[in-house]
């Protein structure tokens, strides 16, 4: 019986050397390893840590005129960018990542009719995922996880104050949503946003534009986090990018916005923008026209360059707070 075991063993033995020295001569542990170092595990691991896909293709010619530290938003396995669209005199680009048909240009020059300024509630901001935050330059706080904290002067909530501020100061009334969505647990971000953007909307009325503000995060080549990098007054700032779903009836309405919205950031401070990104989604926009999703930076960005950024954004809405009508009679 125990020379039947032994030659068992032997025999599996033998079995698992053919099997290694198979693997060897066929290149698989340098593939293992190939795998290990690459982006698609890196990425994976952010995953599960954040539950966001940052996955990020290199970039292709629709970036080239953008700045080489920004990174390229989602694209499909074969994306088909839309051509740049005109708009006053700058440039604006769309990555139409969900494939639906939409006159983007007719959208852009939509006529834009709203007022602001009229004394109601219009404008109201929150954050899917309040606790991200930015590349740390010795600021005092505590990360809950890599680029994630629960310190209000640092994460989402800094980025949306900016704006509020710079808009309640301008005469336009702001009404912020300071609800923790994404902590503890991240999953359910978009199911515990929409809870609280339902009852606000059914609270205010009068609301014409919902600002939810996220940061953006994919994995930079060389290492670390991505970067994205304008200038605006002179120092570095962060790079804008709108994120737009169309997986419901009446999303041109919201895409209209945000085309304006991004023609506006690129004649005020050309280059802060990155292409708005059309994705097969709702991301909530389907409660509210008006509903804007936009990427305030990058994990790699400061949180000093993603408020500089959160300005241009603030200035850009007051530019369009009177409708189209007054940003065309002010040229």
């Amino acid at each position: 019986m125990e020379d039947y075991q032994r030659s068992l063993r032997v025999g599996a033995a033998a079995v698992c050397c053919a099997l290694v020295f198979r693997a060897g001569t066929m290149g698989l542990p340098g593939k293992l390893w190939q795998w290990l170092k690459g982006p698609d595990l890196a990425a994976f691991s952010l995953y599960t840590e954040t539950s966001r896909d940052v996955r990020a293709a290199p970039s292709r010619e629709v970036f080239a005129s953008f700045p080489p530290e920004s990174s390229p938003p989602w694209l499909p396995t074969e994306p088909e960018p839309e051509p740049t669209l005109p708009s006053y005199s700058e440039e604006v680009a769309v990555l139409n990542s969900a494939g639906v048909e939409a006159d983007f240009a007719a959208l852009l020059q939509k006529p834009l009719t709203w007022n602001l300024r009229d004394g109601e509630p219009a404008v109201l901001i929150l954050h899917t995922h309040t606790t991200e935050s930015y590349t740390r330059r010795d600021e005092p706080y505590e990360e809950v996880s890599s680029w994630r904290t629960l310190d209000e002067g640092y994460n989402m909530l800094s980025i949306g104050d900016a704006v509020a501020e710079i808009l309640e100061e301008a005469g336009i009334r702001v009404i912020r949503d300071r609800t923790v969505h994404d902590y503890p647990s991240y999953s359910g971000s978009y199911d515990h946003a929409r809870e609280s953007l339902q009852a606000l909307l059914e609270e205010y009325p009068t609301v014409r534009m919902v600002l939810d503000l996220h940061r953006d995060a994919a994995d930079a080549p060389s290492g670390g986090q991505y970067r994205t990098l304008a200038s605006a007054e002179g120092q570095p700032c962060a790079q804008l990018m709108p994120v737009m779903g169309s997986g419901f009836e009446g999303f041109e309405e919201n895409l209209s916005l945000a085309l304006k919205l991004m023609a506006q950031l690129e004649r005020q401070c050309p280059g802060i923008t990155r292409p708005l990104v059309l994705r097969r989604a709702s991301f909530n926009q389907d409660l509210c026209p008006g509903a804007v999703l936009m990427e305030v930076g990058a994990a790699g960005n400061s949180h000093a360059e993603a408020l500089l950024a959160a300005k241009q954004l603030a200035n850009a809405i007051l530019a369009l707070a009177g409708g189209t009508e007054e940003v065309e009679n002010s040229e």
